[in-house]
């Protein structure tokens, strides 16, 4: 760690430090200057007062990831503040926090709403769907129609005739789609969140649990970034996809899928306008 970076380090501490009231930590007695003692932060981070001090001095070398976790804890830091910190004191972001969530905030989902004509869907890394928009609905999968337990992409590919029906080369897909679950859920330290699922998948599809198998590993830009559909009335047809992390929420990931053809495009918003009619009869 630079001089430089160090300071900075140091001097964030320092300020994140002076500005916690003591009395609702139960610390009490007079002070010269605001917030908790540096051997409270210590104390309330169960690391010792001298290598605290160390870290605010610009001394010691470079923290552990572990020290860093409970010194953001310490100092009740925010998300966006916790990773500032690994950011000085590492030079990369924490890890991923996993949160459970089952749906996602008004302003996403109007986001995904607007686009009339692209297929748009809120993943978590478990990818479990929380959201969607009414293209996508009409073009990959009728999520409402499905258990909240049942919204997973792993889960109805390996488990639903129609959607396996519907893939251009199923395959292909499967193969994909294994291989970036398992990326995602590993870097999201979810294996055991998992585990279950996994389970339960290698028991009753047997080509997912050859693929599980596999140990193969793949990211999102090593698909071609076209996803062929065989659709039901919009006939054969191709989807560019690009996949974006949510602002504040790392673990979600939106993806949208714009048609190839404008013809198509237009033929997705009739859809979509005909079952939002239907939803509102």
């Amino acid at each position: 760690m630079s001089v430089n970076t160090a300071k900075s380090l140091g001097d964030f501490l320092r300020s994140r430090r002076t500005r916690l009231d003591p009395a609702s930590f139960g610390f009490s007695g007079r002070r010269r200057t605001p917030g908790l003692r540096r051997e409270e932060v210590a104390q309330r981070a169960h690391i010792s007062p001298t290598w605290y001090t160390w870290l605010e001095q610009g001394r010691g070398g470079a923290p552990s990831a572990d020290v860093l976790e409970r010194v953001a804890g310490a100092l009740m830091l925010t998300d966006a503040e916790r990773e500032h910190l690994f950011m000085l004191g590492l030079g990369r972001p924490p890890e991923v926090r996993y949160r459970a969530v089952e749906s996602v905030n008004p302003r996403l989902q109007r986001l995904i709403d607007l686009l009339d004509a692209s297929p748009a869907i809120i993943r978590t890394a478990t990818w479990d769907i929380v959201a969607w928009n009414r293209a996508a609905q009409v073009v990959l999968t009728d999520y409402s129609k499905l258990p909240p337990g049942e919204r997973n992409i792993l889960y109805f590919l390996f488990r639903d005739p129609g959607a396996r029906a519907r893939q251009h080369d199923w395959e292909s897909i499967a193969r994909f789609v294994v291989g970036g679950f398992r990326a995602d859920v590993a870097r999201a330290g979810l294996s055991s969140e998992v585990s279950e699922l996994v389970d339960e998948l290698c028991r009753i599809s047997p080509e997912f649990d050859a693929l599980w198998r596999d140990n193969e590993v793949l990211g999102h830009t090593d698909g071609d970034g076209l996803k062929r559909l065989l659709h039901p009335e919009l006939g054969p047809i191709a989807l560019e996809y690009s996949a974006f992390s949510v602002d504040g929420r790392p673990d979600l990931s939106m993806i949208v899928y714009n048609p190839l053809d404008d013809a198509v495009a237009e033929r997705i918003r009739v859809l979509a306008a005909k079952a939002s009619a239907s939803a509102s009869a």
